[in-house]
């Protein structure tokens, strides 16, 4: 992996409650200057789409519980699309997967996923499930044709951890999020089977390459 093919995989996040248009400004110009993706709250997608119309932007649909309905779901992401949106991140409903609703989590994906024409990447939050319900919610989002699947939202007790993203990547594409603050981190993650870093300390971990590999 050379410095240009880390920073393309790479979505730059911000997403904090208190995150303010100039906070996203500031992560494109990092993503535009190292060659990143970006990863932003959703009210600012449009501004951000014309801020930056290179950068390849990601947001987020139910986030971060997953707890919205189906519907708004879907909305939310068919908005985010007509914004500019690049890429959507959605989180599972967590709550009825721990129930064994199954067919209901796949369904819900499903919808978003036939709603748009982008690439959707679905959030299992690892940490807030067992290896069996891993496996059904990686089987969920493989049945729905999601394109990816992600670690963490950031928001729950730990994040992306070697033996999670082993699993995943049996299903789909991972992206590992959460806790990845260095090269070592990321280099950990690729060699698990990952495709994508999702962080926020995305320049950090370019520069760490640089200061290391190259």
């Amino acid at each position: 992996m050379n410095r240009e093919d880390l920073a393309a995989s790479i979505d730059h996040t911000v997403l904090g409650p208190e995150t303010t248009l100039d906070d996203v400004t500031s992560v494109l110009d990092d993503a535009a200057e190292y060659g990143m993706n970006a990863c932003i709250p959703p009210c600012y997608v449009e501004e951000a789409a014309e801020y930056a119309p290179d950068v390849t932007l990601a947001t987020v649909v139910g986030f971060p519980h997953g707890q919205h309905t189906p519907e708004i779901k879907r909305r939310e992401g068919v908005e985010a699309w007509n914004d500019g949106a690049d890429e959507l991140d959605v989180v599972i409903n967590v709550g009825r997967l721990k129930a064994g609703e199954t067919e209901a989590v796949r369904d819900e994906l499903a919808e978003l996923v036939a709603a748009v024409p982008i690439p959707v990447k679905v959030i299992i939050e690892t940490a807030l499930l067992t290896d069996e319900e891993k496996h059904a919610a990686c089987e969920a989002a493989k049945e729905a044709d999601a394109e990816m699947v992600k670690t963490s939202t950031g928001f729950a007790d730990g994040g992306a951890v070697v033996s999670d993203v082993e699993l995943m990547s049996e299903y789909l594409p991972v992206k590992a999020s959460g806790g990845v603050s260095s090269w070592a981190d990321a280099k950990a993650m690729f060699d698990a089977g990952a495709v994508r870093i999702g962080a926020s300390s995305g320049v950090a971990i370019v520069e760490d390459y640089v200061d290391n590999e190259a």
